[in-house]
């Protein structure tokens, strides 16, 4: 970690620094399986990459959760996994990109349908409330005003806690602002208040080049 940086915190690569609260959330993963806590809702069975080359987010808090859903896209089966849940109160992203692979058994092939919004600095995706359940996060990234350590429940920035599946007294961090720079990550989930995507394109195909990255 670098120091002070124009009054941010400055990483050269975030990569999910949220480990203390994803092992700590495991625990809550036994509470989910007993039925003692309930997710916000099943997740599918397939992970999606998620690209942008920039994606500024105000009143920004981070912390573990868990999310239930599906072990496979044949929905029969359910499983619990441990997540870093980002959330912003409002958020603009430039050149975002959004891809999901999946396998078609049935005419044996893979099919890949890729999402693009945000083309430029005059047509950003907007999101209000925004969360994203994160299995991975690789990018340039930029913090004002952080604090480290808050508990979850005692944050004072980002939208409200999302959901039960997480640790009341469990690691969280917040800041005034993030900026986020040439981001690449797979996550289960997306949820937003609202979701403007300005210039969308949406394109099925077989090329594997389709994905984001």
């Amino acid at each position: 970690m670098e120091s002070q940086v124009r009054g941010g915190t400055r990483w050269k690569r975030f990569a999910v620094v949220m480990v203390p609260s994803v092992a700590a959330a495991a625990c809550v993963g036994v509470g989910l399986a007993q039925g003692a806590l309930a997710a916000s809702f099943s997740v599918s069975g397939q992970e999606f990459k998620v690209g942008a080359e920039h994606l500024h987010g105000e009143g920004f808090a981070q912390y573990g959760g868990i999310d239930s859903g599906y072990t496979t896209t044949e929905g029969k089966d359910k499983t619990v996994r441990p997540v870093a849940i980002s959330s912003f109160d409002t958020a603009e992203i430039t050149k975002m990109c959004q891809s999901v692979k999946t396998e078609i058994p049935l005419i044996g092939k893979t099919i890949y349908l890729r999402l693009d919004a945000g083309p430029d600095d005059d047509h950003k995706v907007e999101a209000k409330n925004l969360y994203i359940d994160v299995a991975q996060l690789d990018a340039d990234a930029t913090f004002n005003n952080i604090d480290i350590g808050v508990a979850v429940k005692d944050k004072t920035r980002g939208p409200a806690v999302k959901d039960q599946s997480t640790l009341p007294g469990g690691f969280a961090q917040q800041a005034q602002s993030a900026d986020l720079y040439k981001v690449k990550q797979t996550a289960w989930a997306t949820t937003a208040g609202t979701f403007k995507l300005s210039g969308l394109k949406m394109r099925l195909g077989v090329d594997p080049k389709m994905e984001c990255y």
